[in-house]
C-alpha cells in the first residue's frame, strides 16, 4: 500500500481544483476535478485523501481513511513493541566476582535472553586487572558456557577502555515437531532393505536408533 504522511488533507480540506486521483483499489483513474473526485468518494462511502502534496497536481487516492489511521496506529504500536524486544541489556561483572553474584548476575542475563533480548555482558577492570585479560575471558567463557542451552555470544570478546564486552544473543526455539502416525515414521526413517543374492535370505532390517 502506498506510504501515506501521518499529517495529510483529507476530503473537504483539499483546496486544490484538480487532482491526480487513485481509485480504492490502486487503479489509475487519471486527472480530474477536485469536485467529481469528492462526489466519487462519497457515492463509494469512503474519503479523498491526499498522499502526495508536492506532485503536480496533487496525488489523492480514495480509500477507507478511518480504518486506515486504525490500521497504522496498531502497526506503530507493533513495531514499538519489536523495537523493545530488540533492546539490548547490560549486565555487568567484576574480575574479583564471587560464586554468589556470578550466580544472581548470570540469572539477569537468562531472563533478558528468555525475553528475546540482547545483553552486553561486560568485565569490568581496576588498576592492575587491565594487565591479565584473560581474567576477564574467563568469566566470559563461564558465563557463555552457563547460559550455552538458551544464549550464545555474537563475538569474541573486546577490549573498549577499561572493560572487556562480549554480546550475547537469544537462541532462536527449536520450530515444534510435526505429529505423525507412528506407522509413517517409521516408514520413513526404516534403512532401506537391498536386495540380497538369490541363493541367500534376505536380512531383516536393522532397527535405527
Amino acid at each position: 500500500m502506498m506510504n501515506i504522511a501521518k499529517e495529510h488533507k483529507v476530503n473537504e480540506q483539499i483546496r486544490v481544483r484538480q487532482i491526480r486521483l487513485i481509485g480504492a483499489e490502486g487503479e489509475q483513474v487519471g486527472i480530474i476535478d477536485t469536485r467529481d473526485a469528492m462526489t466519487m468518494a462519497r457515492e463509494a462511502g469512503m474519503d479523498l485523501v491526499m498522499v502526495s502534496p508536492q506532485a503536480v497536481p496533487p496525488v489523492c487516492r480514495l480509500l477507507d481513511y478511518g480504518r486506515f489511521r486504525y490500521e497504522q496506529q496498531q502497526n506503530e504500536k507493533e513495531n514499538r513493541k519489536r523495537a523493545r524486544a530488540q533492546e539490548v541489556k547490560a549486565i555487568k561483572f567484576r574480575v574479583k566476582i564471587d560464586d554468589h553474584d556470578f550466580k544472581t548476575k548470570t540469572g539477569h542475563v537468562r531472563r533478558f535472553l528468555e525475553e528475546g533480548h540482547k545483553v552486553k555482558v561486560t568485565i569490568m577492570f581496576r588498576g592492575r586487572e587491565r594487565t591479565h585479560p584473560e581474567l576477564g575471558e574467563r568469566i566470559l567463557t563461564r558465563v557463555s558456557e552457563t547460559l550455552a542451552d538458551i544464549g550464545a555470544p555474537e563475538s569474541m570478546p573486546s577490549m573498549m577502555g577499561m572493560d572487556m564486552n562480549m554480546i550475547m544473543a537469544p537462541k532462536a526455539a527449536p520450530a515444534p515437531r510435526k505429529d505423525r502416525p507412528e506407522s509413517e515414521g517409521a516408514e520413513l526413517d526404516a534403512p532401506v532393505a537391498v536386495p540380497a543374492a538369490p541363493a541367500a535370505a534376505a536380512p531383516e532390517p536393522t532397527a535405527t536408533v
